[in-house]
């Protein structure tokens, strides 16, 4: 415990003032504990968000993947059509 000025002898107000600097220092930690959870929350969201939107993409490719089979698929079909039409005008 501290004393007060210079005579030796502990004020009132000393204890006081004491425990309110330890308080302070316990408000201190639960603040930087309560900023870091607050960081590390942020954080997961982010990770969270960035999964989603490279889910997101690879959705969006393979739709393109299937329009592009698909276009191909309908492409050879009609070349296949017409060649045998060209065979039957032959024939």
């Amino acid at each position: 415990m501290r004393k007060s000025g210079g005579s030796g002898v502990e004020g009132p107000g000393v204890e006081e003032e004491d425990q309110e600097e330890e308080e302070k220092g316990e408000g201190k930690e639960e603040k930087e504990e309560k900023e870091q959870e607050r960081k590390e929350e942020e954080e997961e969201e982010e990770e969270e968000e960035e999964e989603e939107e490279e889910e997101e993409e690879e959705e969006e490719e393979e739709e393109e993947k299937k329009k592009k089979k698909k276009k191909k698929k309908k492409k050879k079909k009609k070349k296949k059509k017409k060649k045998k039409e060209e065979k039957t005008i032959c024939s």
